[in-house]
């Protein structure tokens, strides 16, 4: 049987696009191993798979001045003799890495044991850890065409990124049912997320009187962040977080206001939902969701706002634009190059895998 470590972490961007390999990655015959931090959100999504998980010291490294400088090299040194050891025990055919510093030992080390490596970057540009990594890859999978041009040619490869199954699964009936909302208007989910949803939630609440005219709204708004005031309002659902019944969330919208990380515009393109992409500031973030979401708008998949251009009037003719071109945005998303993302990934990790054996 073939032997594939998954490595990954520090965020669920990180784990979860794995996480959609592993059903493929079983069907083709792999056995899965998963290497990541000690205590990090990976460890507790990978071992309710029933994945064998290992964990490794790991360390940050950063651009900016902190103490912790002087003692995160040395937590990379041990979790590079840490993985390098793990590795020589599972003799892998080929290692996948979604990225996250807790990725760079594990990549290191499998260059040492001249294990094969296919590394993905989410983002328009590289971040630090994949850029230690990519010298190490055979194959660097991107979810932008712009991104090739950071990576060098032989190794780059447009796939997208691997969206879980389940989401493509989802009953538009019961996700309006589960929100207590009906199919006398159309619904709008609002993808608040954790960092930075205070924006995106405080815009959308400002503007609720005319929206609801229109449209229903189903607001994830994340943790601590619900209004109660607003819980009564006629067609207006709040939730911090959605865990099980997202899929049915997604099938339930019609249109879908978000941040621009990588992962979750990914799911929308997937999923052909016409979108108003408000990126992340400059100010809280190295700018890759502004990169993102240009890349997006560029291509025509989504309407973007700036967060320091939010106004009540930007926003809701942006809606309503979005609703009346639904169609036109569909067609685009449809004839996406960053479609069947698991079949081009795993299609790598085959020829990587056979590549060790010549």
């Amino acid at each position: 049987m073939k032997k594939i470590v998954l490595t990954g972490g520090g965020t669920a961007g990180h784990v979860t696009p794995n996480i959609a390999l592993i059903p493929t990655l079983k069907k083709y015959g792999y056995e899965i191993y998963y290497i990541g931090s000690y205590e990090g959100i990976e460890k507790k999504l990978i071992e309710e798979l029933n994945i064998p998980y290992y964990g490794i010291s790991s360390g940050k490294l950063r651009r900016y001045i902190d103490l912790k400088n002087l003692s995160d090299p040395f937590k990379v040194i041990k979790g590079l003799a840490q993985a390098r050891h793990i590795l020589g025990r599972i003799k892998p055919d080929v290692i996948f890495s979604k990225g996250g510093f807790v990725a760079v030992p594990v990549v290191l080390a499998a260059k040492s044991r001249r294990i094969p490596c296919i590394i993905h970057e989410s983002d328009m540009t590289p971040g630090l850890a994949n850029k230690i990594c990519i010298p190490c890859a055979v194959r660097v999978c991107t979810n932008f065409p712009e991104t090739l041009e950071h990576i060098p040619a032989q190794k780059a490869v447009l796939t997208g990124s691997p969206i879980r199954e389940e989401l493509f699964h989802g009953n538009k009936q019961k996700g309006l049912a589960f929100c207590g909302l009906n199919t006398s208007k159309p619904v709008i989910l609002v993808i608040g997320g954790s960092l930075g949803a205070v924006a995106v939630n405080n815009a959308v609440r400002a503007l609720l009187p005319q929206i609801l005219d229109k449209f229903q709204i189903i607001h994830l708004c994340g943790k601590g962040k619900l209004d109660t005031s607003l819980n009564n309002t006629k067609g207006y659902a709040q939730f911090e977080y959605i865990n099980e019944e997202l899929p049915d969330l997604m099938a339930a919208a019609d249109i879908v206001i978000s941040r621009a990380g990588a992962n979750a515009i990914c799911e929308i393109l997937a999923l052909r939902k016409p979108n108003i992409l408000i990126p992340l500031s400059a100010e809280a973030s190295r700018g890759d969701q502004i990169l993102n979401a240009a890349s997006f708008e560029k291509q025509g998949y989504s309407i973007v706002i700036q967060e320091e251009n939010v106004t009540n009037k930007i926003l809701l003719e942006a809606i309503n634009k979005a609703y009346a071109n639904r169609d036109k945005y569909i067609k685009t998303m449809k004839q996406s190059r960053m479609n069947n993302s698991i079949e081009k990934i795993t299609g790598l990790v085959n020829e990587a895998a056979s590549r060790k054996h010549k």
